[in-house]
């Protein structure tokens, strides 16, 4: 075989190699491809896992917390001995008073208020007591019987500060319930304006939600609110859903304004309103003068939407 014979010869084998150098790199090529995409999932699982983790932690952290608001009650202890001095001493000095501002009052009569005035603090009050010494701004507490509504309500400065802290003053991303700012103790104001999260972990005021459902209703008609002087229940008279209206909007019923009736035809519309957009029947309503109380929280039915439970003081522990 020639010279020129043999280099052509070896031309079909050079091609070979290559060709086998170019399915090697791809080979090549395609395993690092496969790395970089399991690299990427495992990324991706492990921040799956990660952020679960996380959000499972923050969860039970969470229901801890409020767990611990829920049942901040159970750790204070009102002697029964202690309750009732504290009612013979009330009883003494109003039976004092009366004797003094009238003096010629039959002695029956005297007796007789003395009788209506027993009782007058109740064990709740003087737990809220307690508890405005751990932090003044605690000013009474909420309770729905038969529901997970049952906290300490809280009152700032602002109507910010207790959206993202707790009744300790601490960071906290469930917040407090707590009472409009603009609520005049002195007056008092006409409505107890009070507001709670809707968290998603059922806590908080999550469950008026539920008040959607005459039935729920019905089986929950009366609200408990307690503060250092009195222990009241509140009578429902409407439930129903709203939304933080704009500026420029006109003849709309933004509730979350009224704390303080000025006329009595102020607290009419009030009512009047809160009874028409109520959604079912319900009977009760209130009049002027009476006490209200109104719960509200965030609702996604809409855009920056509410919801609202309104109700009118029925007694009080001055009644019992």
């Amino acid at each position: 075989m020639n010279k020129q014979n043999e280099e052509n010869y070896k031309i079909p084998e050079d091609i070979e190699n290559k060709q086998e150098l170019k399915i090697s790199n791809k080979e090549n090529e395609n395993r690092k491809g496969s790395k970089k995409i399991f690299a990427v999932i495992y990324l991706i699982l492990l921040t799956i896992i990660l952020a679960s983790t996380i959000y499972i932690i923050n969860f039970i952290s969470q229901i801890k917390e409020v767990n611990e608001q829920r049942n901040l009650l159970n750790t204070i202890d009102i002697d029964e001995n202690i309750l009732e001095k504290s009612n013979q001493d009330k009883i003494k000095e109003e039976t004092n008073s009366n004797a003094i501002n009238t003096s010629e009052q039959d002695t029956n009569q005297l007796e007789e208020n003395k009788q209506k005035k027993e009782k007058i603090e109740t064990e709740r009050m003087l737990q809220v007591k307690t508890l405005k010494q751990e932090n003044p701004d605690i000013i009474g507490w909420l309770e729905i019987k038969g529901t997970t509504v049952s906290y300490p309500v809280l009152q700032g400065t602002d109507n910010e500060y207790y959206m993202n802290h707790n009744y300790k003053k601490e960071k906290s991303r469930n917040g407090s319930i707590f009472l409009s700012k603009d609520y005049n103790w002195n007056i008092p104001s006409s409505n107890l304006l009070i507001y709670g999260h809707n968290l998603q972990n059922g806590t908080m005021f999550q469950e008026l939600l539920k008040y959607s459902s005459e039935n729920f209703y019905k089986e929950h008609p009366v609200i408990n609110f307690a503060t250092e002087n009195e222990d009241a229940e509140y009578e429902i008279i409407s439930v129903f859903k709203s939304r933080v209206y704009y500026k420029s909007e006109k003849n709309v019923f933004r509730y979350y304004y009224f704390i303080n009736a000025e006329t009595e035809a102020e607290y009419n519309e009030f009512v009047e309103n809160a009874k028409k957009e109520s959604l079912y029947n319900i009977d009760a309503t209130a009049k002027y003068g009476e006490q209200l109380i109104t719960l509200s929280t965030c609702s996604y039915h809409v855009k920056d939407g509410r919801f609202a439970v309104v109700g009118r003081k029925i007694s009080n522990s001055q009644d019992n």
